[in-house]
């Protein structure tokens, strides 16, 4: 055996291959595991040139993973004017104005991350926008990317009036005339997108260098980034050539699977590009080999797909329940075909009726197929019950975002009152997914939420927002948001690490601490499975190493 180039020890590594799930000490040469064991075995072990880093009795972990993520998005978009964690409208306001003074008068005001929450009715409007941008044009995408909020000088140059109508799988807010208010649903946001000035390749290697900075800062080393293609119909640029460019110039220091962006209005002409993107990044630290289909929106704009109307007046009276982006024999046929070219498909569906239309398309694969590409399914807000069966039946993933699993205001205001109580009960069912022995993995959807696993963790275990992330004493850190879904400690570092890399096909190479396996390891601040679960959210990743290397921390 090579000299250990790393070792890590006097603590508690959790590993599958030792008895009780748990050794003192980790070795690595290069960028593999060599021995899993006890601290004396390590250093029988190590060499004059190895470095060690002595746990001190803190617990070492495979890196997590993300299994839904736009890491590139969100590192350009902390760079803009950043609107993430901001509860006030007047708070908002202040931020945009004090970005915007320091532009040039003709540039455009970007940035996102405004919650829906902070505006009545989860409306903001281009008039608010307007008495801050000192006339330059604003485009503001919200933090879930489902709307976007634009002012009057964004709308002018964009052509946006009375007689536009609204585009397929989209919606302009309007006012009693039809004037448009300033806010844009999903592939309305599309209309301003195609006037927005290009984001230079210098800007996207930017936002993933800093992506990858914050990621492995939270102990995060392998990701599936869920848009990487041209996604101009809701605002995003196409990062593509920014992740190729990092992996042939060696300073990727994550292995990325990308989902090439489905585009909605077109059909099964566009797989051409797909695989000759799929040519292009075949293999290495960054694959792309999926595909993102977008089969609806969110509840809170009302674009989410139900199988029952919403409720209320922003429901239309109980006639609208949403619509399908892409229509039902369609994505069965697409679904077919991307199958039968070896791509996976990473699917958006949050309403109940996208979900069933979604297991109808992976059934349709056939028997022989189920499971064989992995398919996956993204934020699962709403299973209705009769359909939680058919993702063990037929392989398909259950990819969730636990850190929404909790009674925020957005739930609270904008979400139960519209369901009711019987679909309110649907939501994020993860414990009755992984009790059924479905496959489930889980990600952030940063930016639109934090991408921090150990946040998520604290919520998929507790079920309610961590005090130190929340607001104290308020129902999202006080009142847990369906008990009974709870998943434990084991399970949920199990969903972030083991079960993210078998979403990206790496499950022979990531997710445990084993021999031969690839050095990816997160050390913890603290030991989550002996301190209370209420705590959990207060840990933080001290240490975390990619591939033998340390990315993050300095011990």
């Amino acid at each position: 055996m090579s000299q250990p180039s790393l070792v890590l020890r006097g603590g508690r590594v959790l590993s599958p291959s030792t008895p009780g799930g748990f050794a003192e000490a980790v070795v690595l040469v290069g960028e593999r595991i060599v021995a899993v064991g006890s601290n004396d075995e390590a250093d029988a072990l190590r060499g004059p040139m190895t470095r060690v880093v002595d746990l001190e009795g803190r617990l070492a972990i495979p890196a997590f993973g993300d299994a839904h993520v736009h890491a590139i998005s969100a590192g350009l978009e902390s760079l803009r004017c950043n609107l993430v964690g901001i509860r006030g409208r007047r708070e908002c306001l202040e931020a945009v104005a004090t970005y915007a003074a320091g532009l040039p008068v003709e540039a455009w005001v970007l940035g996102s991350g405004w919650a829906l929450e902070v505006f009545p009715g989860g409306l903001p409007t281009a008039t608010d926008l307007d008495s801050v941008c000192g006339g330059r044009p604003a485009f503001l995408p919200n933090r879930d990317h489902h709307s976007a909020w634009v002012n009057s000088r964004a709308l002018e140059l964009a052509r946006i009036d009375s007689t536009t109508p609204d585009p397929i799988a989209g919606r302009i807010e309007r006012d009693l005339l039809g004037n448009p208010t300033g806010a844009l649903h999903d592939s309305a946001m599309g209309l301003i997108s195609r006037v927005l000035p290009p984001t230079s390749p210098e800007e996207l290697r930017h936002g993933l260098k800093v992506a990858l900075t914050r990621l492995h800062g939270h102990g995060i080393t392998h990701w599936q980034d869920a848009c990487v293609g041209s996604a101009g119909d809701i605002g995003l640029p196409d990062t593509f050539d920014a992740y190729v460019t990092a992996a042939s110039e060696g300073w990727l220091t994550a292995r990325v699977r990308g989902a090439l962006w489905w585009d909605r209005t077109r059909g099964t002409e566009q797989i051409e590009l797909f695989r000759t993107r799929r040519e292009i990044a075949p293999t290495g630290m960054f694959r792309a080999t999926s595909i993102k289909m977008m089969v609806d929106g969110v509840c809170e704009t009302f674009t989410a797909a139900m199988s029952r109307a919403y409720l209320g007046d922003p429901g239309q009276h109980g006639t609208h329940r949403g619509d399908l982006f892409i229509e039902p024999d369609q994505l069965k046929d697409a679904v077919r075909t991307l199958d039968a070219d070896g791509f996976q498909v990473h699917f958006h569906a949050i309403g109940d009726r996208a979900i069933a239309t979604t297991l109808d398309a992976i059934e349709g694969t056939g028997p022989s197929r189920w499971g064989l590409n992995r398919h996956h399914i993204a934020h699962l807000q709403f299973i209705a019950p009769d359909d939680l069966d058919r993702f063990t039946r037929i392989g398909a993933i259950a990819n969730f975002q636990p850190l929404w699993a909790c009674s925020d205001p957005q739930m609270n205001e904008l979400t139960i009152p519209f369901v009711g109580e019987e679909r309110s009960n649907w939501q994020y069912s993860i414990r009755s997914l992984w009790d059924r022995r479905a496959r489930v993995a889980f990600g952030s959807d940063w930016p639109v939420s934090s991408p921090d696993p150990l946040q998520e963790i604290h919520v998929a275990v507790n079920r309610t927002l961590c005090a130190n992330f929340g607001k104290p004493d308020a129902d999202e850190t006080t009142k847990p948001f369906r008990p009974d879904q709870r998943l434990s400690v084991a399970d949920a570092i199990t969903a972030f690490t083991k079960n993210v890399a078998y979403v990206n096909g790496d499950d022979d190479l990531l997710g445990t601490l084993e021999v031969g396996r690839r050095a990816d390891v997160a050390v913890l601040s603290q030991d989550i499975f002996s301190i209370p679960p209420s705590e959990i959210g207060y840990t933080n990743v001290d240490v975390t190493v990619a591939g033998g290397v340390v990315v993050h921390g300095d011990e």
